[in-house]
């Protein structure tokens, strides 16, 4: 006996192969992922199911759930389809049945469930053990056909058993019901419509196969969700995504003011978008109103019973109702974006996206091979049922040598077969025969039932050769099922509603404040402090200040403005006025919240919002117009505006009248000009323009006016008297100009106002 020398490890173990990492990686990585879209992740174009959905329909099928049946347990369909027809977990599988059978999930349900099948809220169904189920009409209408042939059939996982490749049924279940679904590298998410405008959209594309976008969009107008709510896009927005089969539908809920006595009011939310659990949704609100983002919002109640009824209450009556659901759009799911992502398998089991009116372009075109199918299928048991229908003729002509044939032969088939040219099916059919079937009426039945079926037959073979006959019968089927699911029932009726809207505004400063009037003290000293309501600035009582201390700046204003504080450096401060200090002391120092030096005193300090542009002018007599909303700083170092030369600094800060037309600036030399408005500039900051000239001294005073109306100023005393020079002609000259004497009367501080 030879002895084997060979080495063990040198000879590669049976059953192992050796192939390179990264090669024998991709190639079953790419196994896997066609797996997973193919058969798991991505509905067929055709019906608009996954193979789980499709799996569950088809046990509950063929255990008899049809809608007028009882129900059964859903433990009882779970376990039949994963043993049979989808090996995967029984939880998963459950899951999607629960979806199936979800009123709020599902635009037209798929499952009748009875039990605990979960909730809007976000609540769990119940265990499959707790809960029964049967089929639902529409789901019925998706089977239609299952018995007539109408698709192909394939053998189950383990081959004991057959399960249909796709449903026939004349329900547009794909984009009736959407879809949503993620797979390797590819995802799908379409939104349900509305079923009649689908099968209107198709009897059109029966009609015209070559209908343009446009055309389909003649009939479905939008997404139908089974919660309601609005889709708030504009038209061309939503043809566009309906276009290349990839966009989104920006989702809003449905609400409504209910008014109070006294005038209060609050938001009645009755519809909430798709997807969105509504706990969730009450928590966010809540979760706002803890964290004072909306200070306008003041409170969230959940009175829903069967129907969803939110109730939001603002802090005040005051409070503007678009505004505080903007503010709510924005900030929670009260609005939504629904993406669409047309992604399907087609006829070839091939991943695509599709327009919507591919997909439903695809959807007729099986619905035709249906038709054809079912056709084919009829034709084939007419032809079974005329050819024992000759069989039985043949034994009613010749009734007495059948008997005496079956009487007296051994083998009564064959000599029957040979005698009358019958075959061996009609043969075993008459010999099958009962005796009561022998009497003369049947004979007349038998005779009318063949007539029958020849003009059926006729009719079929006529609807299979000729393609504008199968259109009319198409057009016809899928009529009667639009009637099924028409606007006038129940079921059929648009829940959504189509109203484009515009995009939600940022909240402004005022909606986040509530407005109250107050009085705004700005001391000499540099304290600032708001008072409750507008006070009379005279009132010694209004005007308490420190010893030492006078006042600088007082008006009035309310808790919304935003101030402005116009320092000599040339630079602008925002102040919030509903955060300055309360008016029962003295105030706070108002360089504590802003960065301004000590040495720097204070020019003006007025309400941003009371004017539009400003006139700018620094102590050696330039200057410029500004646009208010230029002056406004957003942080505490403040916002450099005008920029004073060497020596100079900013001294005049005065509103600007829409109806001014003129300036006019006087100088410490007490010389004083008139000049257009438009000569001066309108800068965001700089230096800006010569006002007046000067040989020593500086700019005293300068203000915009309207020239019709001349010039005012007061006259001093108690009185409050004022005197207007109407005829300003002798002072009117070019900008830059020296000027001359004012009017006689004119203010000896060389000031327009005090």
């Amino acid at each position: 006996m030879a002895i084997d020398t060979t080495d063990p490890l040198d000879t590669p173990p049976i059953g192992i192969l050796d192939a390179p990492f990264d090669s024998a990686l991709s190639e079953r990585y790419l196994v896997y992922a066609l797996s997973t879209i193919t058969a798991r992740s991505l509905p067929d174009v055709r019906d608009g199911l996954k193979p789980v959905h499709r799996r569950l329909l088809w046990a509950m099928r063929l255990l008899r759930l049809d809608p007028t049946q009882g129900y059964k347990k859903c433990a009882r369909v779970v376990g039949d389809v994963i043993g049979k027809y989808h090996p995967h977990g029984d939880q998963s599988v459950y899951d999607a049945m629960v979806r199936l059978a979800q009123t709020f999930s599902l635009r037209y349900p798929l499952v009748d469930g009875q039990g605990n099948f979960g909730n809007i809220d976000g609540d769990n169904a119940a265990a499959y053990r707790y809960t029964e189920a049967r089929l639902t009409p529409v789901a019925i209408d998706l089977m239609d056909g299952l018995d007539e042939d109408a698709v192909a059939y394939r053998p189950t996982y383990n081959g004991e058993e057959q399960e249909p490749e796709l449903f026939p049924g004349m329900f547009p279940n794909l984009l009736a019901n959407g879809a949503a679904g993620i797979a390797v590298g590819m995802a799908t998410s379409i939104p349900p419509h509305n079923a009649a405008e689908l099968l209107d959209a198709a009897i059109l594309l029966v009609d015209d196969p070559d209908a343009d976008d446009r055309a389909i969009l003649g009939h479905v107008t939008g997404p139908d969700f089974p919660t309601g709510g609005l889709v708030v896009d504009p038209a061309a927005a939503i043809a566009e995504a309906y276009a290349t089969g990839r966009g989104s539908f920006r989702v809003r809920a449905r609400w409504s003011i209910e008014r109070e006595k006294g005038g209060g009011w609050t938001a009645i939310v009755s519809e909430i978008p798709y997807g969105v659990q509504k706990g969730k949704l009450i928590e966010q609100i809540a979760a706002l109103i803890n964290d004072k983002k909306l200070p306008i919002l003041a409170d969230v109640r959940d009175e829903s019973d069967a129907e969803i009824r939110v109730v939001i209450e603002p802090r005040s009556r005051t409070v503007d109702a678009g505004v505080l659901m903007d503010g709510l759009f924005r900030l929670t799911d009260l609005e939504i974006r629904v993406p669409l992502n047309l992604n399907v398998l087609d006829k070839d089991r091939t991943p695509r996206v599709m327009s919507l009116r591919a997909a439903l372009a695809a959807w007729v075109e099986h619905q035709f091979v249906v038709l054809r199918r079912r056709s084919e299928h009829r034709l084939a048991r007419i032809a079974d049922r005329v050819e024992l229908l000759d069989g039985y003729l043949v034994a009613y002509l010749n009734l007495d040598r059948v008997i005496e044939i079956i009487r007296t032969e051994d083998e009564p088939k064959a000599v029957m077969i040979a005698e009358f040219a019958l075959n061996d099916r009609q043969a075993e059919a008459i010999l099958n025969m009962r005796l009561r079937s022998l009497r003369r009426l049947e004979e007349f039945e038998i005779r009318r039932e063949r007539d029958k079926l020849d003009k059926e037959q006729a009719g079929l073979a006529a609807l299979l050769a000729d393609p504008k006959k199968q259109r009319s019968r198409l057009k016809r089927d899928l009529g009667k099922i639009r009637d099924r699911y028409g606007p006038e029932t129940v079921l059929g009726r648009r829940r959504t509603t189509i109203e484009e809207a515009a995009p939600t505004r940022d909240i402004p400063l005022e909606a986040m404040i509530e407005r109250e009037p107050i009085t705004v003290i700005l001391s000499q000293r540099g304290w600032v402090r708001a008072m409750r309501g507008h006070g009379d600035l005279s009132s010694p009582e209004t005007l308490k200040f420190k010893e030492g201390d006078g006042p600088a700046f007082a008006f009035h204003a309310q808790t919304t403005d935003k101030l402005l504080l116009a320092a000599e450096n040339g630079r602008f401060f925002t102040l919030a006025a509903d955060r300055l200090p309360g008016g029962r002391g003295f105030g706070e120092p108002v360089r504590a919240g802003i960065d301004l030096d000590g040495s720097v005193g204070v020019v003006a300090f007025l309400p941003a919002s009371r004017q539009d542009k400003l006139l700018l002018a620094a102590s050696d007599g330039r200057g410029f117009v500004v646009p208010v909303a230029e002056t406004v700083a957003e942080t505490r170092k403040g916002k450099a505006v005008l920029t004073p030369r060497a020596g100079a600094r900013l001294k005049i800060v005065r509103p600007v009248s829409p109806r001014a037309d003129y300036v006019a600036a006087i100088g410490e030399n007490r010389r004083m000009l008139v000049f257009p408005l438009s000569e001066l500039p309108e800068l965001a900051r700089g230096t800006g323009a010569q006002l007046q000239r000067y040989r020593d001294g500086g700019l005293s005073d300068a203000i915009a006016f309207t020239f019709a109306e001349g010039l005012s100023w007061p006259m001093g005393g108690a009185g409050g008297r004022t005197r207007t020079e109407a005829d300003l002609t002798g002072w009117r000259t070019a900008r830059g100009a020296a000027g001359r004497m004012p009017p006689n009367g004119f203010p000896r501080d060389n000031r327009f106002t005090p």
